[in-house]
């Protein structure tokens, strides 16, 4: 054997770097199931059939290109950790060398390298091309720079890869169409919405199924609902299904909720990108042919493209520039463990309960319900930023480290202290009013801070505002909204804060479920 080819089930790309000059009659391709990276955060299942659906597809996918792979299954093997996997068959294939794609976890990126390096066979590095900026063309960007803001990175790539541009300048004359993006549906609803194109499981992901019930019976989810992309080709499908109906409205609705509809008009790709099986290339190009071709508007494109091009190649340049340390960021000294709510989804809160629901039985909650729903009220309660990471990680389908970190620990908990986003985003139960139906029927009042109406994100909100006050009363962008803790009488405060403060003893209580170790 010439070379050992590692595909990590991120990294489901038929044109990787790994597989540019494979060798059919000399080289292998090597994959591995094993329980551990589903055990690395207590992952629930939707998340478990998603990655091993797609990689038992992809490796079909590679023997009918005439390659040969290693696949090690689970319940085949005995090795619990990649690391063990693959230390067992470089004993048994002694290949001439370990080629592979940069991991997109610090941790396998650190411990595989290792393995080879003790097993004395050369670990070669290949970049993943899958993005459009390598982490150290992030780096050098970023050199020099106090504070990394996401909208002078999405500029510099827009103008690097003429990206919505048009002789040097933007379309449209403007960088960003962000106010024209923050649109609730109104009393009325959203109305009569297109369903997203739906992928039944085939046979390869029916016994993916089988194997996770059977196997991780103990863990949340439900999977008789499966219907994610799972393949390049049913993510292609899913792709065009976005663009012909649900992009020209995204960009309007993009931030706003409604009871019982999770998808709406957002594109349901992230898991696919994230795993390889779509190139962000290819999901820009499409949203730009839609908007030049008359089919959607400037401001739902932009807001769209600047969500992949933008935030999606940011975080992970943040991720690469500041691991390990981040994992261990508490810039507002956060101590609540989690809430044993977000295991059970029993609350009487609306917001919380439909998202939570959401989140454990599909996998999934757009992207204002993970900011400002779930990760809002971890920010107001204080739970450590540790523990709600490794829950994003463990519950949702398209979670990877890369992109999952940097969105909860960066923007959404602020324990970075502001190396991401220049303040926190911390409101009260009005927001969600306003971009949602929840509050209508629900037992709190969002106006309320007391009594047995009193919504528990008001409460919280002004209990968070007092306790950062001294970081935040002179902070240029959020000043104002610390200042208007001085219109609050100080008896009333002190009410406020007493009753957050049972809240947050309320919710410290031990949860069911075990602790996961991020």
């Amino acid at each position: 054997m010439r070379h050992l080819i590692v595909v990590l089930g991120d990294q489901l790309d038929l044109d990787s770097a790994a597989l540019a000059d494979i060798d059919p009659a000399r080289d292998v391709v090597w994959m591995a199931e094993v329980a551990h990276e589903a055990d690395v955060v207590w992952s629930a299942k939707p998340r478990i059939v998603m990655f091993l659906a797609a990689m038992r597809h992809f490796r079909d996918a590679l023997r009918a290109r005439g390659l040969r792979v290693e696949y090690r299954a689970l319940g085949t093997h005995s090795h619990d950790t990649l690391d063990a996997a693959l230390v067992d068959d470089l004993t048994r294939l002694r290949p001439e060398r370990v080629i592979a794609v940069q991991p997109g976890e610090w941790r396998l990126a650190q411990s595989l390298p290792q393995v080879c390096r003790e097993a004395g066979i050369p670990w070669s590095e290949r970049p993943d091309l899958h993005f459009y900026a390598m982490p150290a063309e992030f780096a050098e960007w970023a050199k020099g720079k106090r504070e990394l803001r996401l909208e002078f990175f999405y500029r510099w790539l827009r103008k690097r890869d003429d990206v919505l541009m048009e002789d040097g300048q933007p379309v449209g004359g403007r960088w960003n169409f962000d106010a024209e993006n923050r649109e609730s549906f109104g009393k009325r609803g959203p109305g009569l919405l297109p369903a997203p194109q739906a992928f039944p499981p085939d046979d390869v992901t029916r016994e993916v199924i089988e194997l996770v019930d059977a196997r991780f019976a103990d863990r949340p989810g439900k999977l008789d609902a499966f219907d994610w992309p799972v393949t390049a080709a049913q993510a292609e499908t899913a792709l065009a299904d976005f663009i012909e109906h649900r992009l020209p409205m995204f960009g309007r609705y993009q931030d706003a909720i409604w009871a019982g509809e999770p998808w709406l008009y957002h594109s349901r790709l992230s898991a696919a990108m994230n795993l390889k099986l779509l190139s962000p290339r290819r999901v820009v190009d499409a949203a730009i042919a839609a908007w030049r071709a008359g089919r959607a508007p400037i401001e739902a494109v932009e807001g769209f493209v600047r969500q992949i091009l933008g935030w999606r190649e940011y975080v992970r340049g943040v991720y690469w520039l500041r691991m390990p340390d981040f994992l261990d960021d508490n810039a507002l000294q956060a101590d609540l463990p989690l809430p044993s709510l977000f295991w059970t989804g029993e609350t009487r809160m609306a917001c919380m309960r439909d998202a939570l629901r959401q989140t454990l039985d599909l996998g999934y909650a757009h992207h204002i319900q993970r900011l400002m729903v779930t990760g809002l009220f971890a920010l107001l309660a204080g739970v450590r930023p540790r523990e709600i990471h490794a829950w994003y990680l463990a519950v949702y389908v398209d979670a990877v480290e890369w992109v999952e970190l940097p969105n909860v620990l960066g923007m959404s908990q602020y324990a970075d202290g502001g190396k991401m986003v220049s303040k926190p985003y911390a409101a009260s139960g009005k927001y969600i009013q306003r971009m949602s139906n929840h509050c209508a029927g629900c037992p709190f009042d969002p106006a309320e801070a007391l009594g047995p109406k009193a919504c528990p994100f008001t409460t919280l909100y002004w209990d968070f505002l007092a306790r950062h006050a001294s970081r935040f009363r002179d902070h240029p962008r959020a000043g104002m909204q610390w200042r208007n803790l001085d219109r609050i009488p100080a008896e009333r405060l002190q009410a406020i804060r007493a009753r957050a403060a049972a809240l947050r003893e309320a919710l410290a209580k031990p949860a069911t479920i075990p602790p996961s170790d991020p």
